[in-house]
């Protein structure tokens, strides 16, 4: 009876766990006509400049590779995990990584001010975080703050792109976007 128990918990942990990761910036699964499971790339959102397309697309690459490049035992995991390893180093590296890699480019897409905190707040959660020897980079592995970043890029850009796509009666064409400083 306790096994069963434990088998009941750990499916019911296991399926809440999933709502709190963030999803695979770069993939997602589908399921075709035999039942199986295929990943697959995501598709862009409509309505977006050829500029906010290509940020998007890096932003969404080097997200997954820096977080969820590897999987070993079910766990996915990327580059910030292993680089975190590393004590003291290896987290200012990290920090570093992520600011450089997702947010200084997520930045050439005219972000509001808003968003920008948004995003450096995940990065230093991650960084607060991963200064905790091995726990911390254990907790560094689910976070996932360049997935949470690229996501909520991506939300930012496709509210972007419908409002062009009304604004345009549907015509998806390259806007004028002005630059900033």
């Amino acid at each position: 009876m306790s096994a069963l128990m434990g088998k009941a918990g750990k499916k019911l942990f296991e399926k809440h766990l999933e709502q709190y990761a963030p999803a695979d910036p770069l993939y997602e699964f589908v399921t075709d006509e035999h039942g199986k499971q295929k990943r697959r790339k995501r598709e862009l959102p409509p309505g977006l400049s050829k500029r906010d397309a290509a940020i998007l697309r890096s932003v969404k690459k080097r997200a997954h590779y820096l977080d969820k490049g590897f999987s070993i035992c079910g766990l996915r995991f990327g580059w910030t995990f292993l680089i975190g390893l590393i004590p003291i180093v290896g987290d200012v590296t990290d920090a570093s990584l992520n600011y450089l890699l997702i947010v200084r480019k997520a930045r050439k897409a005219d972000l509001p001010q808003w968003l920008v905190n948004r995003m450096l707040l995940n990065n230093a959660i991650s960084t607060g975080v991963g200064f905790v020897p091995i726990v911390g980079d254990l907790v560094l592995a689910i976070y996932k703050a360049n997935s949470r970043n690229a996501a909520l890029l991506e939300e930012f850009l496709r509210i972007r792109g419908d409002e062009y796509l009304k604004m345009t009666g549907g015509v998806v064409e390259e806007p004028v976007v002005g630059k900033n400083g």
